[in-house]
């Protein structure tokens, strides 16, 4: 009777259980997010979230409960590392109008709601700042969309001061709809990468990035 096969200890082999779900090419999956070249602090930090509990969704919770943080560290690397062809654009039924709220959120935030805008933190071509701002062109509109109700609703948290917590509070539903759905209909170049530097401080105090202290008091 032949040996059993043995799997080469390598980690390519041991992420598979990642890659089951977050696949190297990534499509559109409403409830798997883009994971492939996003920042490895950012990546490394909604790991340990999951792991600690301020993240909740049960597959990832019982993925990385018993997971060290040399190993958690190591999986956001190797993700980070790898660029896979950008999706392409959603289909959308949104108005103009929509899109155009979409847009000045973005690019402009709206003064009269302390909302700053998205490029101000994660790049101006949102593909996201190293070593821990998340890139959001790819991201499924569905995916988007959830995340802001999470943390409207505390399901998701990230380190104090939650600066995306404090955000998703002064953003109606309307306002959430219009970023999903300007965020679908733009592609990221297959060069684009993530910013290796952003203008300091933030427009509020991220407690998961570094040297983010505000300028002022929202």
């Amino acid at each position: 009777m032949a040996a059993p096969a043995t799997l080469p200890d390598k980690l390519e082999q041991r992420i598979k259980a990642c890659t089951a779900c977050h696949a190297r090419q990534e499509g559109q999956d409403a409830f798997f997010p883009r994971i492939a070249g996003k920042p490895a602090g950012y990546l490394y930090n909604q790991l340990i979230n999951f792991r600690d509990g301020r993240r909740q969704y049960p597959m990832m919770t019982y993925m990385v409960e018993h997971l060290p943080d040399a190993y958690l560290r190591e999986i956001a690397e190797y993700f980070a590392e790898q660029h896979p062809t950008p999706p392409p654009a959603q289909p959308s039924n949104a108005s103009a109008a929509v899109l155009a709220r979409g847009k000045q959120l973005l690019q402009q935030g709206d003064s009269s709601k302390k909302i700053p805008a998205c490029i101000t933190c994660h790049g101006a071509q949102l593909a996201g700042v190293a070593p821990a701002i998340p890139g959001l062109l790819g991201l499924p509109r569905d995916y988007i969309n959830a995340q802001f109700g999470a943390w409207k609703n505390g399901v998701r948290r990230a380190q104090a001061p939650d600066c995306m917590a404090q955000i998703a509070e002064r953003l109606s539903n309307e306002d959430v709809g219009a970023i999903s759905a300007w965020l679908g209909t733009q592609v990221a170049s297959a060069a684009t990468r993530p910013a290796t530097s952003i203008a300091l401080p933030l427009p509020l105090h991220c407690g998961s990035v570094p040297g983010s202290t505000a300028k002022a008091k929202p």
